[in-house]
C-alpha cells in the first residue's frame, strides 16, 4: 500500500490586521484543490473571524497558539 501524503496550502497572513487574514483563507478555499489549509497569522482578533467562517462553511479548524503572536489554523474541508 502506498503512503500518500496531502498536500498542505499555507497562507501567509503574518503582520496582515483583519480582515486580511479571513479574506486570504476565502481566496485560497475557491482557487486551490487543496483538502488542508494551514493560515498563519499575527492577529488575535483573527481567532474569532476564522473559527466563525470555518463552522459556517461547515470546514473543521484547529488552532495552535505558537505564541503571543502567531497563531496557526488548520483547516480542512
Amino acid at each position: 500500500m502506498e503512503d500518500v501524503k496531502q498536500a498542505i496550502d499555507i497562507i501567509d497572513a503574518m503582520g496582515k490586521p483583519c480582515p486580511m487574514p479571513l479574506l486570504m483563507l476565502k481566496r485560497a478555499l475557491k482557487s486551490a484543490s487543496s483538502q488542508q489549509f494551514l493560515l498563519k497569522s499575527s492577529d488575535p482578533h483573527s481567532q474569532q473571524d476564522v473559527l466563525r467562517y470555518c463552522q459556517i462553511n461547515n470546514l473543521k479548524c484547529d488552532i495552535q497558539c505558537i505564541s503571543k503572536h502567531e497563531f496557526h489554523y488548520i483547516i480542512t474541508r
